[in-house]
């Protein structure tokens, strides 16, 4: 899988943690053709973690030269590890019989101006604020994710 190439060590240990909870992690599967906007789903259900790593490559202008600077591609991994987080988050919700973790106190007022649109989209879809509010801003807190998953999944 491409995109643990751009994962952090706190990522890779949600990784593993994800695997624990019984969960499969793929990769630009079909429903990534949804919108080049998504970069990754939870599929409940499925006890699955979609990852669509062409479409952060797309979004962040991946290059894929031999002489970048090691730092070009930061967009991509930016993006590639809030969705790993972002979902990780709906794994641990799930867990907490389908409701936010509560985790983070005062969830409403922490989110980024600059997610207000990914949060619209991922609303019309999962139809849950609350639930995406605090996924959104669990992208930023990996730590915080491990913590979740742990607390409510093993």
């Amino acid at each position: 899988m491409e995109f643990v190439l751009f994962m952090s060590q706190v990522d890779k240990e949600i990784i593993e943690l994800i695997k624990n909870a019984n969960y499969t992690i793929e990769e630009n599967t079909v429903l990534c053709l949804i919108g080049n906007q998504f970069v990754g789903f939870h599929k409940k259900r499925e006890k699955e973690i979609v990852i669509c790593t062409e479409n952060a490559k797309n979004l962040s202008n991946y290059k894929e030269s031999v002489n970048i600077k090691n730092n070009e591609n930061h967009k991509t991994k930016l993006y590639l590890r809030r969705a790993l987080r972002h979902e990780a988050t709906h794994l641990a919700q799930g867990c907490n019989d389908n409701n936010p973790t509560g985790i983070i106190k005062d969830i409403d007022k922490k989110i980024h101006p600059s997610k207000l649109k990914a949060l619209k989209e991922s609303v019309k879809i999962s139809g849950k604020l609350s639930k995406e509010i605090e996924a959104y801003v669990m992208e930023d807190r990996p730590f915080t994710v491990k913590k979740a998953i742990k607390k409510y999944c093993l």
